[in-house]
C-alpha cells in the first residue's frame, strides 16, 4: 500500500464547472483506489470554490481536476487561487486531466498545476507520477 508517514495518499478527484462527462473521473478514481490511495470524488458540476473547500476540509495530498468543457483556463486558475488563499497550494499536488490543447499546458503549469494528463495516458503513468510527487506531510 502506498503510504506517506504511515498514511495513505489522500486524493480528491474533482469535476469542475458545467462539464457533465465523468467517465474518466470515475476510471481514475477507481485506479487510484486500487493503487491504495484514499479517494474522494466530488461529483458533477462543482464550482471552483466547492472544490477548494473540499480539498482543504479533506486535507488532501492530491487534487485531480477532470475537465473536458474547454473552460480550463478560467476554472483552474480560480481553484489555484483558492488553494493559495487557504495556504494549501504548496502542500497539494494538483493534476489536470482532459482534452487540453498543447498551447494551454504551459499556462496551467505557471498557475501551479504539476502535470496535465490527456487521453491515452496510462493509469500506471498517472499512479507513478502521484507516488513520486505527492507532498510528504
Amino acid at each position: 500500500m502506498s503510504e506517506q508517514q504511515g498514511r495513505s495518499i489522500r486524493c480528491l478527484v474533482a469535476k469542475v464547472g458545467l462539464d457533465g462527462h465523468d467517465r474518466g473521473a470515475h476510471v481514475i478514481a477507481r485506479a487510484f483506489r486500487d493503487a491504495g490511495f484514499e479517494v474522494i470524488y466530488s461529483g458533477l458540476h462543482k464550482a471552483p470554490e466547492d472544490i477548494v473547500q473540499a480539498a482543504v476540509q479533506e486535507d488532501v495530498d492530491v487534487l485531480g481536476i477532470s475537465i473536458l468543457s474547454g473552460a480550463h483556463n478560467t476554472l483552474v486558475p480560480k481553484i489555484m487561487s483558492g488553494l493559495e488563499e487557504y495556504g494549501a497550494k504548496k502542500d497539494t499536488l494538483v493534476l489536470v486531466g482532459g482534452v487540453i490543447p498543447e498551447e494551454d499546458k504551459p499556462g496551467l503549469k505557471e498557475e501551479g498545476v504539476a502535470a496535465v494528463f490527456g487521453p491515452g495516458t496510462s493509469m500506471e503513468e498517472t499512479i507513478e507520477f502521484v507516488r513520486s510527487n505527492a507532498p510528504d506531510r
